[in-house]
């Protein structure tokens, strides 16, 4: 699991660039993996995935080429390639285009360990034609305090466009063909960790990289005042923010603030802590198994009924049947 929670920065902090207020709020980021799969096959095959849309599908491509079909949109996947689609969806990969597709749930595969299976339908074909081989895991896909982001995602994010800029994930995807290829010892615990963190680079990658032209959001963040109060709220989501907090986090006046807050992100400044909270305590309640109480203590309410109160005012469910749902 690709599971990093960020340290306390020293208050008043105002060095940092925009670049590394996005990297903080970063460092809440968690990719786990629900299962993984290592595939070979030999044309013609087709292979559909029905992913939660609340999950993430991770494909590697150690022997290609394949069709990624998503929609009426395709695209060639040659070997090496990895693509990350973060709101998963029905999908096929398939050897040409005119191949009818079989539900990957449906084909039988050898389990190796409990989130780890292998799909291998090769058999001898007279052409000599090289069998395909794939890694693909599903994977619980939470962005933490950049939860928003996830909307304003593509639906495929493909490795190709960032190795120019991050050469050092080359060396991952070399390791995953080794793995998938050699069936070495080991290899489903590599292959899933490596899995994980190539994912994680191609989101960071779009992050620092490619969405700055998705406005809004991620405007805001790269404005040095406004993204400097957005990272302190992430930091201290416990305390007792207000407006006028807020503001003098920014350097300006109440009105100014609360003006230019919901011009670029669409909602109010307490709106976007309480939405935050609520996210925070789902995954401390559902994740980390913390009780109800330490939850409301982290999150600045003065009781669990207080608190109680608010996440089902923003959820519309009581924490505790979050717990036992």
């Amino acid at each position: 699991m690709f599971d990093q929670e960020s340290d306390a920065v020293a208050p008043g902090d105002a060095t940092l660039s925009s670049s590394e207020w996005i990297n903080e709020l970063l460092l809440g980021m968690r990719l786990s993996g629900l299962n993984y799969r290592r595939v070979q096959l030999a044309p013609p095959f087709g292979i559909r995935f029905d992913t939660d849309a609340r999950c993430a599908q991770f494909h590697f491509v150690a022997q290609g080429p394949v069709i990624l079909r998503l929609g009426e949109e395709e695209q060639v996947l040659e070997t090496g390639d990895a693509v990350l689609l973060p709101r998963g969806g029905q999908h096929c990969l398939l050897s040409s285009p005119e191949v009818k597709s079989r539900d990957i749930e449906q084909i039988d595969a050898l389990p190796l360990c409990d989130d780890f299976s292998c799909v291998n339908e090769c058999t001898d074909t007279l052409d000599g034609t090289s069998p395909v081989r794939l890694f693909s895991g599903c994977m619980q896909f939470d962005l933490g305090g950049m939860q928003p982001l996830l909307t304003l995602m593509p639906a495929v994010m493909h490795v190709g466009t960032l190795l120019s800029r991050y050469p050092e994930m080359l060396p991952m995807l070399e390791a995953m063909a080794r793995e998938a290829r050699l069936e070495r010892a080991g290899a489903a615990g590599i292959l899933s960790r490596l899995a994980d963190v190539v994912a994680a680079s191609i989101v960071r990658g779009w992050v620092e990289c490619d969405c700055v032209d998705i406005g809004g959001w991620i405007e805001a963040l790269r404005d040095p005042r406004l993204g400097k109060v957005i990272a302190a709220v992430h930091r201290e989501p416990g305390r007792d923010w207000t407006v006028a907090a807020m503001a003098v986090e920014m350097g300006c006046s109440r009105s100014v603030f609360a003006e230019r807050f919901r011009g670029s992100l669409g909602v109010s400044p307490l709106g976007y802590v309480t939405q935050l909270r609520m996210r925070l305590a789902t995954q401390w309640i559902v994740e980390k198994q913390l009780s109800i109480d330490q939850v409301a203590w982290r999150l600045g309410y003065g009781s669990q009924a207080a608190f109680s109160r608010a996440f089902k005012r923003s959820t519309g469910q009581t924490p505790g049947k979050l717990r036992h749902g």
